[in-house]
């Protein structure tokens, strides 16, 4: 059995517990004052800042730690204050396709974005800061068990990069296709570097 007594668990420190807080605190509050904003301004929306949007995404995932690829799901919230330059905040789980020993990513992000916005098509490049909690695999509680222990649940900080597409089927629809890379520090013992391809739709404020 791993021995995974030398990590600490960052997840259930009260310093990283209050640093998740922050950034669901700071993402609520994002999309109350955009969606307020938005709503108190009269501006040309093919000229103007305040576009805000809230989405949903099927996710697939090449983790870097199984050959096999993980699937899952996430929400994203994107509000842009300038014409080209905004704020994204996003949420991942993505899981392993055999769930007998439960091993998942999950992450939570937020950073800027750059778009450009040629009509209904709005490329955009983003970079994002964050945490990731790692489900490790169940393992025999002793050599030959047939019982099955959780050996840990760990979190680390993360760096990303990523670019995608929305494109505006509606006035108030938005269909999205995004690709980001990951890198996990301090993942043991040479760091962990996902990558996320995902499908997505959000209601766009207008």
């Amino acid at each position: 059995m791993m021995n995974y007594s030398t990590f600490r668990n960052p997840a259930n420190s009260p310093k990283d517990r209050a640093f998740l807080s922050r950034v669901l605190l700071l993402l609520v509050s994002l999309v109350c004052f955009g969606d307020t904003w938005l709503h108190g301004q009269a501006i040309p929306t093919a000229s103007s800042a305040g576009d805000l949007q809230i989405g949903a995404m099927f996710t697939l995932a090449n983790t870097d730690y199984r050959p096999d690829k993980f699937k899952g799901y996430g929400f994203y919230t994107t509000f842009d204050f300038r014409y080209h330059v905004g704020i994204e905040g996003e949420f991942h789980q993505v899981n392993d396709p055999d769930p007998k020993d439960g091993v998942y990513e999950r992450t939570y992000e937020i950073g800027p974005r750059y778009v450009l916005r040629h009509g209904r098509y709005n490329p955009y490049a983003k970079l994002m800061y964050g945490r990731g909690v790692f489900n490790y695999p169940l393992e025999p509680v002793s050599p030959g068990s047939s019982t099955l222990v959780q050996t840990a649940n760990l979190a680390y900080n993360i760096g990303a990069i990523g670019a995608g597409l929305d494109y505006r089927i509606l006035p108030g629809l938005n269909a999205r296709v995004d690709y980001e890379y990951q890198k996990w520090l301090s993942f043991p013992p040479n760091g962990l570097s996902p990558q996320l391809l995902s499908f997505g739709a959000a209601y766009r404020f207008h």
